[in-house]
């Protein structure tokens, strides 16, 4: 999800500068969710739950002449050639530098390493390549009215209320090792009902673990809070909801992208992944960076006694994050 968010600006540049083509996207139903309406395509391969040779196969059919690989990895190289398009777009790595016909070298350190540079940039280096014209970076997501509708329906004591709307995203689907602990999360909670006449709304992934997080920092805070956990909504309604919000408090996470493509205020928790990767120069975004020896690590799960870097991050720091973005015009 949040790679999809930061290709935006490279999506929207291509659509710019091939305004005659025709345009399709292969993604998953996921990708598909978060980025509709969308006005960069002109429709969608359904790319879920298939193997790289029948996607290859079904779009042999469409008599492509250019695939613009995005994502990093073999089997869409491959994807790519099996679709029989004569030109093949993408960064020549991930052993797949025999399968493109143009092909983008990497940035690497003096240590041979691939060298973090913000993805927003990483892409466009693929839309400059094609002759874009660039003239911003800026992220942007569509919100459909239908989805306004659907959230409204579901929590209309949110959608609808007099208090500033805080929303705690509290999972993370990289990996356990860079969630906050569920007892600051539910620490913050607290004082955010107590001190800013805020609903706080507990955002988690639809899955068994991620519930069981929300259920935990709602029984600890002690307070009346919205859980997702309970309430789920569709990737269309919780943009609807982000658009609404006026704060968000997050892991590092796909949903962070959506607060900060929607122009609501961020807090991002930073734990073992280096936030040069996702940068965005985001102006209503506050970094909290967990210190640790290890970190960045950018591995999913903590080879530690402990998550040194996430833990590092004190209820206290992020309170005052809270308070500092509170106190502005909500706008």
């Amino acid at each position: 999800m949040g790679d999809a968010i930061l290709s935006v600006p490279c999506l929207r540049a291509i659509r710019r500068h091939m305004v005659d083509s025709r345009i399709s996207f292969l993604a998953s139903r996921t990708v598909r969710e978060v980025l509709q309406p969308c006005p960069f395509n002109d429709d969608w391969i359904d790319s879920t739950d298939r193997g790289r040779i029948s996607i290859g196969i079904d779009l042999r059919r469409h008599a492509f002449s250019t695939a613009v690989l995005l994502k990093n990895s073999f089997s869409s190289g491959l994807g790519a050639i099996l679709s029989g398009a004569k030109r093949r777009i993408g960064y020549a790595r991930d052993c797949r530098t025999l399968l493109l016909t143009d092909r983008l070298t990497p940035i690497h350190d003096e240590k041979g390493k691939l060298k973090p540079i913000g993805m927003i940039d990483y892409y466009l280096r693929i839309a400059e390549y094609l002759g874009c014209e660039i003239p911003d970076r800026s992220l942007e997501l569509p919100v459909a009215e239908e989805d306004v509708r659907g959230v409204s329906a579901k929590l209309p004591s949110v959608m609808g209320g007099s208090q500033k709307v805080v929303v705690l995203v509290a999972g993370g689907s990289f990996g356990p090792s860079k969630i906050w602990p569920a007892d600051r999360f539910a620490a913050i909670a607290r004082r955010i009902v107590d001190s800013c006449d805020a609903t706080v709304v507990v955002s988690v992934a639809p899955n068994e673990t991620e519930r069981s997080i929300a259920r935990e920092i709602c029984r600890l805070s002690e307070r009346k809070l919205v859980n997702l956990g309970e309430s789920p909504l569709t990737l269309g309604e919780l943009k609807a909801l982000f658009a609404e919000a006026d704060l968000v408090v997050c892991n590092d996470t796909g949903p962070r992208h959506i607060a900060t493509a929607l122009g609501r205020k961020v807090i991002t928790l930073f734990g073992p992944n280096n936030p040069v990767w996702t940068t965005t120069n985001y102006d209503r975004e506050i970094q909290i960076v967990g210190a640790a020896d290890c970190a960045p690590c950018d591995k999913p799960r903590c080879t530690q006694t402990q998550r040194i870097c996430m833990e590092a991050i004190s209820v206290d720091q992020v309170w005052n994050a809270v308070e500092k973005m509170l106190e502005k015009d909500t706008t």
